[in-house]
């Protein structure tokens, strides 16, 4: 739960600086969040989640 509130609050805050720099447009940005809200509901999230957390899970276990 925490990884996912973490990248979801990354990646809005990403969305909003690509917004407002011009970079991405307010269409094409409402359309990216659908197709997330839509994709998080499909058959292929269980997989995207176990994706995500195995990359946080690699990145947490480098040491340095």
């Amino acid at each position: 739960m925490a990884i996912s509130l973490s990248a979801v609050l990354l990646l809005g805050i990403i969305l909003v600086i690509m917004i407002r720099s011009g970079s991405l447009k307010g269409g094409p940005s409402i359309v990216a969040v659908l197709f997330g809200f839509f994709l998080a509901s499909s058959g292929m999230a269980p997989s995207i989640n176990r994706f995500t957390e195995s990359i946080a899970d690699m990145i947490r276990d480098i040491s340095f």
